[in-house]
């Protein structure tokens, strides 16, 4: 959360040549804003339809931006396995400038608590997904990106088929 995933894939896949997806912004097309899906449906149902976007997002080659709970479905987790993953880290001293009047459900409670909650708990998750992690926290977009691509072209033509 915060880390500047959309930013960085919508700019990743300008370089790359391939379609962009943020599974985020699938879901509110399709089922209206996520604090209204939190608010009226609850966080699980909230975690069906992420999964169901992601599942499909990861069917044809692109760059893929998934919401920040998206590895708490073992079925996501699994797809992942099998795919190019890249982890954007950013601190939390970065991060509260970035998230400052956020509208995003699971802060609404509990701000930057809550942010160091969340990442603390999924951190392991993130980690053990990820084929690369960068820190995003004092970097501009167009280095991480710089970053990703020079990761991606010491990999295969196979791997590098779906980064996400």
């Amino acid at each position: 959360m915060g880390a500047g995933k959309s930013s960085i894939g919508k700019k990743l896949s300008r370089r790359l040549h391939l379609p962009f997806v943020d599974t985020d912004r699938v879901i509110v097309r399709r089922h209206g804003p996520v604090a209204e899906i939190f608010a009226v449906h609850g966080e699980p149902r909230f975690r069906e339809l992420e999964h169901d976007v992601v599942a499909e997002a990861l069917t044809s080659p692109g760059v893929v931006s998934l919401g920040g709970g998206a590895v708490l479905h073992p079925d996501t987790r699994e797809r992942l396995a099998a795919t190019t993953v890249v982890l954007l880290t950013v601190t939390p001293e970065a991060v509260e400038a970035r998230i400052a009047g956020s509208a995003r459900p699971l802060l609404q409670t509990g701000g930057m608590a809550a942010w160091r909650a969340i990442a603390d708990e999924r951190a392991p998750l993130y980690r053990s997904l990820a084929d690369v992690e960068l820190d995003t926290s004092d970097r501009p977009v167009s280095t991480v990106v710089d970053d990703i691509v020079v990761f991606l072209a010491g990999r295969t033509d196979h791997q590098t088929e779906r980064p996400a």
